[in-house]
């Protein structure tokens, strides 16, 4: 795409640019007073917060406190700056923006860790550290969270604006507007760039009030993509891409999954390859070091490095780790009604449904960059979580943290993978370790092998129906690691009192069964959490546990839909009670999808879900062809509230399909021994391009507030198959990932 010229500016140009240029940062009283803003002003400028900067040549720079990870919040926030300032698109750029509590995302810490962020003490003094450490990317919560905050830093921009262009023309401040990079009225007009020194002087008024026109608006509208041209012609750096003076490779290897240390390795083996500089090891990994990466992992091939592991986990050691959680005692998370006297001497219906772990397979291997110089670390990372990386590394180093210095980059993916610091932590031992900068890269095989995925679980569904073969009574019993709290305690803890408090008896965790509780209105349900131990640390994937609660929920309900000989539509919707949102995704996606009701032959399924704010409804087109299920053809319609941008809503709901659509088929591997099965993308069974089925997508429009996009398309798509899969054949997969022969 080429770049739009205005003014002599490019638009990849504003979008690296940084913080240069002269002008006026705004931001606004939204914020606590007692926080410094921390948006870096240089020269003639004047900082008044923390999210905008205009400049004297013309740009508008948005400070992004999230990480661009393909979502595209690189476009999206600052959109809804640009709409409420009145800016011209083509002046707008981006940077990260840098340390501060007012970029926290406490919207994102509540979805990833749920009642986990209850348990942590935070005393006064420390209440400003604990919201840095949540400025975090995930739950779907960009949008959801900042938005109200953005549109009041672009309104209190143009009013500043308007204000000073009308003590300029001695007219009432509140008869100017502002278009298209100017403030006007009636035929005056002024470019924010003669305004922004002087408007840095101007106060405002108590309240700000929103643009309430609907003339020259950017929201809702599909403005390009600012991270897109410098994507496409390769100028966009990455992680890996970072090179320093006098910089070395690694390449690391790590022991089986459990309770694993280092035992002994052969360094001669690595003496005689070309380009290896170095072997450094710990208790916990080893990391041959080389004028380039390839030489730095042939090293640590070569060393053949040996583990001692305690309780290894195995596929067999999960299934039994969550047969006995789910036989033993669980801890009720939601209800309504009474389940036990709905179920008392009627006839209940019963399945059990298995989800193996999930990878997160990101096309970007983890990696991090760093250097250690004058008892100071920098560290260049692809991280959704810069504040939690900094506070890893400087523990393992014993510095204060403002002694370290993370610099978050656009990531290639995650998928929740960047969340995590341990990569933070070995680059900062290897750079101390080495005295110069130094770029570790896990390989393919250990990124697959030392993933923290998504848990395995299991569910024990009973369902009741009552003369009107309606459902009265509902009871999803779901086995799963506590991933909240234990997320929580691996990521948040920093000293005993946090752990002490994290690890507080009541283990049920909401997080683990997010998404269970139907959306339909069962007069008795109740969800119970079994927390289990599988031997291994897990994390966050994109879809979260709705990926498998949804996929217990969606699978069961159709099967009491096929008890009750009821259209497996219908019977959604008749209970969906005062569920308008989701009924109109249902009947629209029949409707798009030329829904068959289901029958036999028809190799249809469909499924619904809601999740953070947006409604979805699926209907997959499915078969078994060669001893594989083979999808070829999902169509979605989706409510996902007030939309900023429809094309990146689009990509988001598209992209998430065919994630969905992976999660179902594959992204996951056995373990022996502690040891992943899976050793390259090859061996997921990730879906190829020819794999690729037909999508179709319609988006409902709504005025609701926005709601998640990047997560809501992924957790019905796997019941929808398999819904499909039982129209095709008859046969009922209750396994994830979908494999014809277990059922």
């Amino acid at each position: 795409m080429e770049a739009a010229r205005h003014g002599g500016i490019s638009r990849r140009g504003l979008l690296i640019g940084g913080g240069a240029g002269l002008g006026l940062v705004v931001a606004w009283a939204v914020w606590p007073r007692d926080y410094v803003p921390a948006l870096a002003a240089g020269e003639r400028e004047t900082a008044f917060g923390a999210f905008v900067k205009i400049g004297e040549d013309g740009r508008v720079i948005v400070a992004v406190p999230v990480t661009e990870h393909g979502q595209g919040v690189y476009t999206t926030l600052p959109q809804i700056v640009a709409d409420e300032l009145g800016a011209d698109w083509r002046t707008i750029g981006v940077e990260p923006a840098p340390p501060g509590p007012f970029y926290a995302n406490p919207l994102a810490a509540r979805e990833l860790f749920g009642e986990g962020i209850d348990r942590i003490p935070v005393p006064a003094a420390a209440q400003a550290h604990h919201a840095m450490l949540l400025t975090l990317t995930g739950g779907s919560s960009a949008v959801r969270h900042f938005e109200p905050i953005l549109r009041q830093a672009g309104a209190a921009a143009r009013v500043l604006l308007c204000k000073a262009a009308a003590r300029r023309w001695d007219v009432d401040w509140q008869g100017c507007t502002t278009a298209d990079g100017f403030v006007v009225h009636g035929e005056q007009r002024a470019r924010f760039a003669e305004l922004a020194s002087s408007a840095a002087k101007e106060t405002l008024p108590d309240a700000v009030a929103l643009r309430s026109d609907d003339e020259a608006r950017l929201a809702g509208t599909s403005v390009a993509r600012l991270d897109s041209p410098a994507k496409v012609d390769g100028s966009a750096n990455f992680a890996g891409d970072i090179r320093l003076p006098g910089m070395v490779f690694a390449s690391i290897r790590q022991g089986p999954l459990g309770d694993t240390r280092l035992t002994g390795y052969d360094a001669k083996a690595a003496d005689k390859l070309p380009g290896v500089l170095k072997i450094v090891a710990n208790d916990h990994w080893v990391a041959g070091i080389g004028s380039d990466w390839w030489a730095a992992n042939r090293a640590v091939e070569a060393i053949g490095p040996r583990f001692d592991t305690i309780a290894a986990p195995s596929t067999a050691s999960i299934e039994a780790a969550l047969l006995t959680a789910i036989d033993g005692p669980g801890d009720r998370i939601a209800k309504t009604g009474d389940v036990g006297a709905a179920f008392r001497g009627a006839r209940v219906f019963t399945a059990e449904y298995h989800a193996a772990i999930g990878l997160h397979a990101a096309i970007e291997p983890t990696t991090a960059t760093a250097t250690f110089e004058d008892g100071r670390l920098r560290l260049w990372l692809p991280t959704l979580a810069p504040m939690l990386a900094r506070a890893a590394a400087a523990r393992v180093l014993g510095l204060a943290e403002d002694q370290v210095t993370v610099i978050a980059m656009q990531a290639g993916g995650s998928f929740g993978a960047g969340l995590e610091t341990l990569a933070a932590e070995q680059a900062a031992l290897l750079a101390r370790e080495l005295a110069r900068p130094v770029q570790l890269s896990w390989s393919r095989i250990e990124d697959i092998r030392r993933d923290r995925p998504r848990p395995a679980a299991m569910a024990r569904m009973t369902g009741r129906l009552d003369r009107d073969r309606r459902l009265s009574g509902w009871l999803a019993k779901i086995a799963a690691p506590a991933i909240g709290i234990e997320m929580a305690t691996r990521l948040l803890s920093r000293d005993a009192a946090t752990a002490l408090s994290l690890a507080l008896p009541g283990r049920g965790d909401a997080v683990a069964v997010s998404g269970a509780v139907p959306p339909y209105a069962i007069p008795n349900h109740a969800i119970d959490h079994h927390p289990a131990d599988l031997g291994f640390a897990c994390g966050h994937l994109r879809g979260g546990m709705d990926s498998l609660s949804c996929f217990f929920t969606e699978s069961f309900i159709d099967e009491l839909a096929q008890v009750a000989q009821a259209d497996a539509s219908y019977f959604r919707i008749q209970m969906l009670g005062q569920n308008a949102r989701l009924a109109a995704c249902l009947n629209t996606v029949a409707s798009l999808g030329g829904w068959q009701g289901g029958v036999a032959g028809s190799g249809q399924g469909i499924a619904c879900h809601q999740l953070r704010g947006s409604s979805i409804a699926v209907l997959a087109e499915a078969r078994i062809d060669g001893g594989q299920v083979r999808v070829d053809r999902l169509v979605a319609a989706v409510d996902c509230g007030r939309i900023v941008n429809p094309d990146i809503v689009l990509q988001q709901i598209e992209g998430g399909l065919i994630f969905g659509m992976a999660q179902a088929i594959g992204a996951s591997t056995g373990l022996k021994h502690g040891v992943a099965d899976a050793r390259r993308l090859s061996d997921l069974q990730l879906p190829m391009l020819s794999d690729m089925p037909e999508v179709t997508v319609e988006l409902i429009r709504s005025q609701a507030d926005p709601g998640g996009v990047g997560e809501i398309a992924i957790p019905p798509v796997a019941p929808a198959i398999a819904n499909a899969i039982v129209a095709a054949t008859g046969t009922r997969l209750r396994r994830l990932p979908l494999d014809p022969s277990r059922p």
